[in-house]
């Protein structure tokens, strides 16, 4: 039976837990809460023994711009964003417990800890200055517990722009941290958690490997999976339409001559499904005299659109920009966090950029309204404000996302910005100064023509006043068609009739701006997670990203069907967003955490307990004969995406690709393994290449290179030396970067050691400095023009940097990377393909997946797209040639 929702309290004193096994502080607690009184304002750090005050932020970009603004009595530093989390690999909650907690500090994140525990000691006063959002609440809440600060030492400072007067206000409004937020916060990760760590292994055991399953990504999914089905089960319907190319009587003015559709014949709607249908209809009207029966004129108001809130940025950027919802966000925070524009250092462009709400300030309402009056003129101010209404979950507290300062216009820091930047920065400069604009004003005439037993129908528009258009033109293909003077009972000469045929269409796949859309719409997760949504979905290969848009894998299909049959209600679009609802009532104090995680978990887990002995092994059958026994070959999934695996399996383990041949069958090679004794064999991987390995896999696991005359090279060898972790031989390897040792352990020991060029161990090479763009530790690595320091938060952190003076001698004694073979150069070959972001010219580069064309203004402009398949044969020629050249040299030597 669930327990009782007061079963999870703060202690008494209204304080946090201590780091590690935290506990969610209970939602009714004042003293936790710090609903009731609120702290007072600090002017400063108090008089004492006391250095200056800590200020901590998030980014080092934010510290730099803070930092100006705060002047000498406060120091300001970064925690590069989370620093505590649940543990790794396992579930890290009690929930016997209330849902207690067991925090850690992030790994990468003990030496930013042990530095900010340095300078908060040395502080009476620590301000807390992260996102003004719930995971900027929690975050605040973990640096508080991390640190181990009492209650009153710590002041909670939100600003929602980056400039002085928004810092300076912020810290004369200082309270303490809003514990509601913090446990929405830690509800959401809580709910994701039991998803992400109990449902996830089962879709393993039963599916595939390395898949996922999330509380909102899955859902996510859903909406595309049943949109593919929607399109597949679609039936095409034919259908005609009528149209008539008419003009006034005598005229031969082409630009009089206008077209009008059938819509109503012998008194009913028209429809006909044949072409014999609308050729007889056709008929009957072509010898019909056409009369105007009816002209009326409207006026009509385009009012504007409000400025962005998270999720129409991303759907219009996506739209308009073609940036994918992940770049548009991190150009966004780039220009929230401070850009410098005159020298004086960084400031912010932007108002935050996670905001769910369209209210502006008064201030900005009023400089907006001064600028459009001075620069376009008092037709196109309204009367009075224009204020729009973002839903009943916004945060009013939030503005819109606007620029913060008017006079800052793109033309004016356009040289301080990237192309990206500038390009959004733009985009919500005029967004915003439109929104505050008069409407435009449309003439929309409508006409009627009656020809014998048929009704056709006209619309022209007449643009009589731009308004809000004079600077944000619609998007897309406007078709507003201009009508001639024509009155009622005017007769038109008929200049054709022509029956077209068509067909009904199918619902269109989701754009990544259409999905946002539909997971606003359904109340699915929040804006600021719409991003890593649909990148996660993407890296999992539930969906494929195609032509701009979203197409549901195999795959993605058959994990969605084993979810919805086994966790319908996850699954459920309105239990989903009733979960946000939820969430949202946590951090309002209008509902209990432990509550609301109640309601999750129990039924989670008997469907969990229901799933693991119902759910069978899932199968895809296939029409493909395995070529070993003739046994059905079924769908499977690995890592790479999806291959054909007998059905017979474990007794045959023949496997072949989806669209292409088995691998050749392993032979003997007349070699034998220098371990074991047991014969090599010849295989070959993946990619067609040939390698040779021992016969008596998987109890030896040796293998080789095969030279030119196929012998074997070996790829390691055993040396003497031991590895200092868990004290196996290190053998001597070939990699991408050069010579290394790695533990024969390996790969459960994946300890490696860097060698001089003899293939001699090198001492450790110590390296006292961290990313300055996330905090974690250099390493160095070696690439084609030699050693540097790069992060090791890599994919996902990409700064490198060159070795240090200190470290260069030692670095010299490490063994060169080998040489590079030469290749053609792509950027010879001649294409007319242009970059749709820039304008640019394009050249071809070669990726993990294969051929696509950069911008080559790049990094400037990031712009990419897939070859055309002239272009593309262009690269194959080339490359075909190359591969020719080599071959034919190899033949020589």
């Amino acid at each position: 039976m669930p327990r009782k929702s007061s079963s999870t309290t703060t202690p008494k004193n209204g304080k946090a837990a201590k780091p590690k096994t935290a506990k969610p502080a209970a939602p009714r607690s004042k003293a936790a809460t710090g609903k009731g009184s609120r702290t007072k304002a600090a002017e400063g750090p108090p008089a004492g023994g006391y250095g200056p005050a800590l200020v901590i932020v998030e980014s080092p970009k934010k510290a730099k711009s803070i930092n100006k603004f705060l002047g000498s009595k406060f120091i300001v530093k970064a925690s590069m964003g989370h620093v505590r989390d649940l543990p790794k690999r396992k579930l890290g909650l009690d929930v016997a417990d209330g849902y207690t907690a067991s925090y850690e500090i992030v790994p990468a994140k003990k030496d930013t800890i042990g530095d900010l525990r340095r300078d908060a000691a040395r502080s009476e006063i620590v301000y807390l200055a992260t996102d003004p959002d719930r995971e900027g609440e929690a975050i605040a809440w973990h640096l508080q517990q991390a640190l181990d600060l009492p209650d009153d030492r710590v002041r909670r400072v939100t600003f929602h722009e980056i400039t002085e007067r928004a810092v300076r206000e912020a810290f004369n409004k200082v309270g303490p941290i809003n514990m509601d937020m913090v446990n929405a916060q830690q509800a959401r990760r809580f709910l994701d958690r039991f998803v992400g760590y109990q449902l996830s292994p089962l879709l393993w055991s039963k599916v595939a490997r390395n898949l996922s399953a999330g509380r909102v990504q899955s859902v996510a999914v859903r909406l595309i999976v049943d949109r593919e089905r929607d399109i597949r089960a679609f039936i095409q319907e034919e259908f005609w339409k009528i149209t008539a190319a008419v003009s006034p009587a005598g005229s031969t003015l082409e630009n009089e001559r206008f077209e009008a559709g059938l819509t109503e014949f012998e008194g009913a709607k028209f429809a006909a499904k044949t072409e014999a249908e609308a050729q007889k209809i056709r008929d009957v009207l072509a010898s019909e005299p056409y009369v105007v029966s009816k002209v009326d004129e409207t006026e009509k108001l385009d009012k504007a659109d409000p400025p962005f809130k998270t999720s129409t940025l991303q759907q219009q950027a996506a739209i308009r920009l073609r940036f994918p919802g992940k770049k548009t966000m991190k150009v966004a925070q780039e220009l929230y966090e401070g850009i410098d524009v005159d020298g004086s250092g960084p400031v912010g462009l932007i108002t935050y950029m996670r905001t769910d709400s369209l209210r502006v300030s008064e201030e900005a309402l009023t400089s907006v309204r001064d600028l459009i009056k001075t620069q376009y003129g008092d037709r196109y101010v309204p009367p009075k404000a224009l204020r729009y209404s973002a839903g009943k979950n916004a945060q009013e507290a939030h503005e819109a996302i606007r620029p913060t300062e008017l006079s800052l216009t793109p033309e004016k820091v356009q040289k301080h910005l990237s192309h990206d930047q500038n390009r959004l920065y733009a985009f919500i400069y005029w967004r915003f100064v439109a929104s505050q604009m008069t409407a435009a004003v449309f003439t929309v005439t409508d006409v009627a023509i009656t020809a014998g037993p048929g009704l056709f129908k006209a619309q022209g528009k007449i643009l009589r006043f731009d308004g809000h258009r004079k600077i944000w033109p619609p998007g897309g293909k406007q078709e507003d068609a201009l009508l001639p003077a024509v009155s009622v009972g005017g007769k038109l000469d008929l200049q054709s009739l022509d029956a077209t045929q068509h067909f009904t269409q199918p619902p269109p796949r989701y754009s990544e701006a259409t999905l946002i859309k539909a997971l606003e719409k359904e109340n699915i997760g929040r804006p600021s997670t719409y991003a890593p949504i649909i990148q996660t979905i993407q890296d999992r290969k539930y969906v494929e990203h195609t032509d701009r848009r979203f197409f549901a894998t195999e795959l993605g299909m058959v994990v969605t069907d084993v979810l919805v049959k086994h966790f319908p209600k996850i699954l459920d679009l309105k239990f989903t967003a009733h979960m946000e609802d939820e969430l949202d009532d946590v951090a309002q104090a209008k509902e209990d955490m432990v509550k609301v995680l109640d309601e999750f978990y129990y039924p989670f887990q008997e469907a969990l307990k229901a799933a693991e002995t119902q759910m069978e092994r899932v199968q895809i059958a296939t029409n493909e004969i395995c070529h070993v026994c003739g046994a059905p070959m079924v769908m499977k999934f690995g890592r790479t995406g999806e291959f054909l695996g007998c059905s017979k399996y474990p007794e045959c383990k023949a496997t072949r690709p989806k669209d292409g041949p088995p691998r050749a069958e392993a032979v003997e090679s007349g070699h034998v393994c220098a371990k074991c004794g047991k014969p090599l064999l010849i295989r070959e991987n993946k990619k067609g290449e040939k390698f040779l390995s021992c016969s008596g896999y998987p109890e030896c696991k040796e293998s080789f290179d095969i030279d030119p005359e196929g012998n074997p090279v070996q790829k390691m060898v055993e040396t003497e030396h031991k590895c200092e972790k868990c004290g196996k031989p290190l053998a001597l390897r070939q990699g991408k970067r050069g010579p290394f040792l790695g533990c024969t352990g390996y790969p459960k020991c994946r300890n490696i050691v860097a060698v001089d060029v003899e293939g001699n161990p090198l001492p450790t090479i110590k390296i006292d400095k961290n990313c300055e763009k996330c905090g974690k530790p250099f390493a160095i690595r070696q690439g084609k023009r030699g050693a540097f320091l790069g992060c090791t938060g890599y994919p996902k952190c990409r700064n490198a940097v060159p070795i240090p003076d200190e470290l260069k001698d030692e670095v010299a004694k490490m063994a060169p990377p080998p040489a590079a073979a030469a290749g053609p150069d792509l950027k010879s070959i001649q294409i007319d393909e242009i970059c749709d972001d820039c304008g640019g010219p394009m050249t071809p580069r070669k990726g993990r997946r294969g051929y696509f064309l950069g911008c080559a203004k790049y990094p400037k402009c990031k712009g990419t797209k897939e070859p055309s398949e002239g272009t593309l044969e262009k690269i194959n020629a080339v490359m075909a040639d190359a591969a020719d050249a080599a071959a034919a040299s190899t033949t020589h030597e």
